[in-house]
């Protein structure tokens, strides 16, 4: 059935509802808060729940919902991207989605026949961020809500930036007309998708780099795309970004809460991790409130393949075992009263490299002991303090050359670069690396990886790309993997010296100090760089050897620096410069990276 759902403040929202025609019991509700549609749209079309996990509610007779949000698609009222939490709701005016949800439910449990006033409420990605803020509406009737990879800090670490750099790539083929159109105007319910056009490039390290700064997009993305403005508006982490952070909403939570990630998720695996952590900081003592990260891009483990991503394989089926063992357990128990959640840890998280689920008391583990691994002079990195007075290592930073992120030619931005060799950086000459010798033993990696950097440069600003990489045996072969690529499937990838992306992160250096207020750099003056390059699940295996790539652009993931203290939204062609960048590795400014690791 579809219904058109009243809010306090009169406002209707879409909903499509799929009651099962079983009427000799009473039945739990499962709701998921979209903005990407409810489509099919009519009472004579159903969701192809079939062909997914998904089934597994419907056999379990779960009346599941689905609603289009305030303002987008078939449903009425203004949409607001990240539309902030509002704790202090005084009157029928002062609505967020918080409220939305909690009306929703109240619509549902008094509306729907046997119904058994047991809700849940789930999503991925951007509904994601409408599960967490459904966790916040604390109904009486939410007993259990499970955020995955949600969308929680668009400044920080999720899709559009990380710790202030514009992921421009991701953001433009969003919202613009070129791409999905996302941003485009939506004054009237509607059911038709928006009208968009082709790129006119099919390549995107050539479409970023030639159509320029940044007030260039803002021209092709046109004066219809309201929040492009507001990121222009808004180029450092002031009251504006920090109302939109979801983690706000995660205080006195009431539901049963199963947080869920991908260590290689491309768009939102801060968002996983980070609200979780404020989950736990802020509901001490909660009985429910666990994490699970598994090897997955965006949305895998929603998907029937969990086996692999790009040329790594993870030796099972991590997806099912996922959606078997953990989601549809979660839910049924708490929804339905059946089975029981005792396998279900605090924190449950695959390690890649030893390809293995472990289950951790608390996330960091207890068990874990912060190493420092140097860089070294000739690209070494080991466990030992330089001794040299004066060492460093250095390249030159050119915004009309910059490093791309992946070797292929394409458009769309992968999922598998997550994980994609990165030997074609290593032989670029703005790209340091630096490794350790062949390990003599397992190093275990669980939690924070922190970049400490001394560095010098020799302009006003820069960005630092750190990656955290696996360095595969020379001697492994074609067969020792048995992965086929997913870039040829007719080929196997070489795997012998493979230099698998563990992990990466970016800071645009003028936050280095504060994402509020920054700071331009002294040309050639010895400066602390220190960042948390993000959450590590990894084993480096006996034989392998760990790598650090330190680069300063990342193109087009990372819009470019002009590598000048201007502001860069407003940046033009003349403002670009290069900038050589030196990474200091002496006694004195001893630049490292701190490793998580997990003792045996």
């Amino acid at each position: 059935m579809e219904r058109q759902i009243t809010m306090r403040d009169g406002i209707k929202l879409f909903t499509s509802i799929y009651v099962p025609k079983d009427n000799s019991d009473y039945h739990p509700i499962l709701i998921e808060r979209t903005p990407y549609s409810c489509a099919p749209y009519g009472e004579d079309k159903w969701k192809d729940y079939w062909n997914s996990y998904q089934k597994a509610y419907l056999k379990e007779g779960y009346i599941m919902v689905i609603q289009d949000v305030r303002g987008r698609w078939m449903s009425e009222g203004d949409f607001v991207n990240v539309r902030p939490f509002n704790p202090d709701k005084r009157t029928n005016k002062d609505i967020d989605e918080a409220s939305d949800t909690y009306d929703a439910i109240d619509w549902l449990i008094k509306n729907i026949p046997h119904n058994n006033r047991k809700v849940g409420v789930f999503g991925i990605s951007y509904p994601g961020f409408y599960s967490t803020m459904a966790a916040a509406c604390n109904h009486p009737a939410l007993v259990a809500v499970s955020p995955q990879a949600p969308v929680t800090n668009w400044f920080i670490g999720d899709d559009f930036h990380h710790n202030g750099a514009f992921f421009i790539m991701d953001g433009f083929s969003f919202y613009s007309p070129l791409g999905s159109g996302f941003g485009l105007p939506h004054p009237h319910p509607t059911s038709v998708p928006p009208n968009t056009i082709d790129f006119p490039i099919h390549d995107n390290y050539k479409f970023y780099l030639e159509t320029g700064p940044l007030p260039a997009f803002s021209k092709l993305m046109g004066d219809s795309v309201s929040f492009w403005k507001d990121l222009y508006a808004h180029p450092n982490y002031d009251a504006w970004w920090k109302a939109r952070d979801a983690r706000n909403a995660t205080k006195k939570l009431q539901p049963a809460m199963l947080w869920v990630g991908g260590l290689f998720d491309a768009e939102d695996n801060w968002g996983a991790w980070n609200s979780y952590k404020a989950a736990e900081k802020n509901n001490p003592g909660k009985e429910f409130n666990k994490l699970i990260m598994g090897p997955w891009y965006h949305v895998q483990w929603a998907n029937s393949d969990g086996t692999h991503l790009g040329n790594i394989g993870f030796g099972s089926n991590t997806s099912i075992w996922y959606q078997q063992n953990m989601e549809i357990p979660f839910f049924n128990y708490f929804l339905k009263g059946i089975g029981d959640v005792s396998k279900i840890a605090e924190a449950n998280i695959f390690l890649t490299g030893a390809n293995e689920w472990r289950q951790f008391d608390q996330w960091p583990p207890a068990a874990k002991e912060d190493k420092v691994l140097y860089f070294q002079e000739d690209g070494k990195l080991n466990w030992t303090r330089p001794k040299s007075v004066t060492s460093f290592s250095e390249y030159l930073s050119d915004p009309s050359k910059p490093v791309p992120y992946t070797e292929d030619v394409h458009f769309v931005r992968t999922r598998e670069y997550m994980t994609d060799d990165q030997r074609f950086a290593e032989r670029r000459p703005d790209v340091l690396a630096f490794k350790t010798d062949i390990l003599p033993e397992d190093v275990t990696v669980t939690g924070v990886v922190t970049a400490d950097l001394l560095t010098a440069i020799s302009s006003t600003d820069a960005d630092f790309v750190v990656k955290l990489i696996d360095v595969f045996p020379d001697s492994l072969s074609y067969n020792n993997v048995n992965i086929y690529s997913d870039k040829d499937p007719l080929s196997i990838y070489p795997m012998g010296g493979y230099e698998m992306l563990v992990h990466g992160e970016v800071l645009r250096g003028r936050y280095r100090k504060s994402l509020e207020k920054p700071e331009p750099f002294v040309p050639d003056k010895i400066e602390n760089v220190k960042f948390n390059i993000g959450d590590v699940a990894h084993t480096f295996k006996k034989g392998h050897r760990i790598m650090v790539q330190i680069q300063s652009s990342w193109f087009p993931l990372v819009d470019l620096n002009p590598q000048k203290f201007v502001n860069i939204y407003e940046a033009g062609q003349k403002d670009f410069q290069k900038a050589t960048i030196r990474i200091y590795h002496d006694a004195k400014n001893a630049s490292n990276i701190l490793l998580p690791v997990l003792k045996k």
